[in-house]
């Protein structure tokens, strides 16, 4: 393993402090860096299904084996220490817990998959790290989708008796517990434009996996809180800063409709127990909503201790009149189906100026605006952002990887949640994504966002430029005004 100790920390000639305690940390999901799919009982999730059908994964790639962080844990968390991280924001695997899971019934816990992350969180705890858990970053058991998936409510009552399960098993250490990453992701790429596991695209079937998901969440939320009364129940959404540069009304509902698809569908259930009218209405000739039941919304509206904030790049809109071939270039891979259900006169331009190797567009002031809007509409609720980062097409050349893109973008996110900060948003702690390269879903190992470089033939790590500057950060709890 190549690895370089973080510099010493010397003053930059000007920089901005983080409030005392501001949590420093970073993160990764259980498919994109565990492997060991096989392995101690786990069954198959709809990633394993996906990758494994050809064409669906750039390369054939697949997560089999990814960054084998299932058996390199604790050299991954000696590098965590070493760059001086404070938190580490892992997700479970539900096959590993539960991998005899039915639509009827959760099945048998399986005690080799709980003592993975027992161990995993006793390491972070001994090394100073304090862990976080996300309980559900996409792979959801094979056999609940042959059973309709997020489609069908029984996936989101099985979901929270794996929740409490966890939560029971884990949460004598555990302080925040984050139910569902990017339900956003999970709803639209997984059953309307089928970019994602497990590649669906029908339109009325990712309305209601939006529905589950929210009451997955909610059910969830209770269960943790049965299970773990101590801790914090979060939840992490992909939010979008979406704007428009048009000037025509038809480009302001644009924004509108859009906002209401991707931020209010899941805010405004979880944070005001309602959902929104206008999504209602602009959804109504794809589906009835009919699978909200009685006392739903109810369930959904638990108190929140923590909303995380996911942000990488702006979402930008424009009325789409049909007089040239529609733009798509809203950054969530090529399909012939849109993830925007109900939403085929809006179209998504491409954006001029720097760009990372994603294609997306990099403009932090969305990180700002997101973080205090949310304050805004939400005053009091604390804020965590629990993803931001870049991928780059980075090299090794001497042991080293000179990343000063990946650098600037941090180096600029992070300002602009100092930014929101101090207009007072209450944001605690910012996680950065991702600790390793690992399998980047549809786009396998083509894209890479860590800080640490991984060669997956040989699984060397090889610590990055920016992992030693965003220690230097950490460090300082200060972002300087400038890359040195």
């Amino acid at each position: 393993m190549t690895t370089t100790e973080a510099s010493p920390t010397t003053p930059a000639a000007t920089e901005r402090s983080f409030p005392p305690g501001f949590v420093w940390g970073t993160a990764t999901a259980s498919y994109q860096v565990e492997g060991a799919v096989a392995e101690d009982g786990r069954t198959p999730s709809i990633w394993d299904t996906f990758s494994h059908t050809p064409g669906r994964v750039a390369g054939g790639d697949t997560g089999d084996v990814a960054d084998d962080h299932y058996h390199r844990f604790r050299e991954d968390i000696a590098l965590m220490k070493r760059l001086g991280m404070a938190s580490y924001r892992f997700s479970v695997a539900w096959p590993r817990i539960t991998p005899q899971v039915s639509a009827d019934a959760l099945g048998p816990v399986n005690e080799a998959g709980l003592a993975f992350y027992s161990t995993l969180v006793d390491e972070l705890i001994a090394a100073g790290i304090e862990p976080a858990v996300t309980l559900y970053h996409w792979d959801l058991p094979q056999a609940l989708e042959d059973a309709g998936g997020w489609t069908a409510r029984t996936t989101s009552e099985r979901f929270a008796e794996y929740a409490e399960v966890v939560a029971a098993a884990l949460g004598d250490r555990v302080r925040t517990f984050i139910t569902l990453n990017e339900p956003w992701c999970s709803a639209y790429l997984g059953y309307a434009s089928g970019v994602h596991a497990p590649g669906r695209t029908e339109p009325a079937a990712a309305l209601a996996a939006v529905h589950h998901l929210n009451l997955a969440h909610g059910l969830g939320a209770a269960a943790v809180r049965r299970a773990a009364p101590g801790a914090r129940v979060a939840l992490t959404l992909n939010l979008a800063w979406v704007r428009t540069e048009g000037s025509r009304k038809a480009d302001h509902d644009a924004v509108r409709r859009v906002d209401g698809l991707q931020n209010r569908v899941f805010l405004d259930p979880v944070l005001r127990g309602r959902y929104p009218a206008d999504v209602l209405l602009d959804t109504a000739s794809v589906t009835d909503w009919s699978f909200v039941r009685e006392g739903d919304l109810a369930l959904i509206h638990q108190p929140l201790d923590v909303l995380g904030v996911n942000y990488y790049s702006p979402t930008v809109v424009r009325a789409w009149d049909g007089s040239a071939p529609r733009a798509e270039n809203d950054g969530h891979g090529d399909s012939a189906h849109s993830p925007w259900v109900g939403s085929t006169d809006v179209e998504f331009p491409e954006l001029p100026g720097e760009k990372t190797a994603m294609g997306w567009s990099i403009d932090p002031r969305g990180m700002t605006e997101l973080l205090l809007r949310i304050h805004r509409e939400h005053p009091g609720l604390e804020l965590l952002v629990t993803e931001n980062g870049a991928a780059y097409d980075d090299v090794v050349v001497a042991g080293q990887v000179h990343d000063v893109e990946r650098t600037r973008y941090l180096r600029d996110h992070l300002a602009a949640v100092l930014d929101a900060v101090e207009a007072g948003a209450p944001v605690r702690g910012y996680y950065l994504w991702s600790f390793l390269d690992n399998f980047e879903w549809g786009y396998g190992f083509s894209k890479r966002f860590g800080v640490v470089h991984v060669d997956y033939a040989t699984q060397e790590r090889t610590v990055k430029d920016s992992a030693l500057w965003y220690a230097s950060v950490v460090s300082r709890n200060a972002v300087p005004a400038v890359v040195g």
